[in-house]
C-alpha cells in the first residue's frame, strides 16, 4: 500500500532476516529485505526506503560504509543492528551518520518501537521545532548561528547547514533552553525518546557531530552534568 512506511532492511543472516521481515511486515512496514550492502545501496538508490536499517557486518559494503554512503545522499533515518555492544561498534557506527542502534538478540517489538521513535523524530523536524514557543518569532539567533524553527533550517555565518533530523531535533532541544544544562538522560528522553536509560553515547557522538557542523564551541560540556546551548 502507498501509505506504508517502507523499511530497508541489510542483513546478511538469512535466520535473522526473514524473521525480522516478517516481524515487520506484520507490523504494518514494506519491507526490502537484502543480503549485503552492495545490493542494499541499490536497493536504497532504487526504492527510497523511509528508514534504513542496518546490520555492521555485512558483506561487500560493510553497513557502516552504507550508513555513509546513504548518509552522502539522503537524511532518511538509518539505524544500526549490532551483534555486539562494543564501543568500536557503536561510535563507529552513530559517526558514519546513524541515528540510532540496536544490540542483537533483540526482541522484535523493542525494535518496531525503535523504528517508530526514529520516524516520529523524522517527521517532527519537519514541523515545528522546541523552540517555536510563539515568543519573539520562529527566527532565533545564538552569535553567527541562526535557526529558523518554522522553515527548518540552520545557518552559520550566512551559510546553511544540513542537519539529520536527529541533529536538529538535538539543536531544537539545545535552543530552547540557551544556558540551561541538559543532562545526557534528559536528551535521551525528549530526543530519542528512552523512557529508561538508555546508552549515552548516542547522545555524546551526536553532540560530537552537531558541534563540527555549528561550531566547536557553542555547545558546551558541563563535566558531570551534561551539554548546554551557549546563549
Amino acid at each position: 500500500m502507498a501509505d506504508q512506511t517502507h523499511v530497508l532492511f541489510v542483513e546478511d543472516d538469512d535466520v535473522i532476516r526473514e524473521a525480522t521481515q516478517l516481524t515487520l511486515e506484520r507490523d504494518g512496514f514494506a519491507v526490502t529485505a537484502m543480503p549485503d550492502g552492495l545490493s542494499g545501496l541499490e536497493a536504497f538508490r532504487a526504492d527510497q526506503p523511509d528508514i534504513a536499517l542496518l546490520d555492521v557486518m555485512v558483506p561487500g559494503l560493510d553497513g557502516v560504509s552504507l550508513c555513509r554512503r546513504i548518509r552522502d545522499e539522503s537524511t532518511v533515518p538509518v539505524i544500526m543492528l549490532s551483534a555486539r555492544a562494543d564501543a568500536i561498534d557503536v561510535v563507529l557506527g552513530l559517526e558514519a551518520g546513524a541515528d540510532d542502534y540496536v544490540t542483537k538478540p533483540f526482541d522484535g517489538a523493542v525494535l518496531v518501537a525503535r523504528i517508530r521513535a526514529v520516524l516520529r523524530r523524522f517527521e517532527r523536524a519537519g514541523g515545528a521545532g522546541a523552540g517555536d514557543d510563539g515568543d519573539g518569532g520562529p527566527l532565533l539567533a545564538f552569535g553567527e548561528l541562526e535557526i529558523d524553527t518554522e522553515g527548518m533550517e540552520v545557518r552559520k555565518a550566512g551559510q546553511q547547514v544540513a542537519l539529520t533530523p536527529t541533529e536538529m531535533r538535538l539543536l531544537l532541544e539545545f535552543s530552547s533552553a540557551p544556558g540551561t544544562v541538559l543532562s545526557r538522560d534528559k536528551l535521551l528522553e525528549r530526543v530519542w525518546e528512552y523512557g529508561w536509560g538508555g546508552d549515552t553515547r548516542v547522545v555524546d557522538v551526536h553532540v560530537q557531530r552537531l558541534r563540527a557542523k555549528i561550531g566547536q564551541d557553542r555547545i558546551e560540556t558541563v563535566r558531570g552534568f551534561g551539554y548546554k546551548l551557549k546563549a
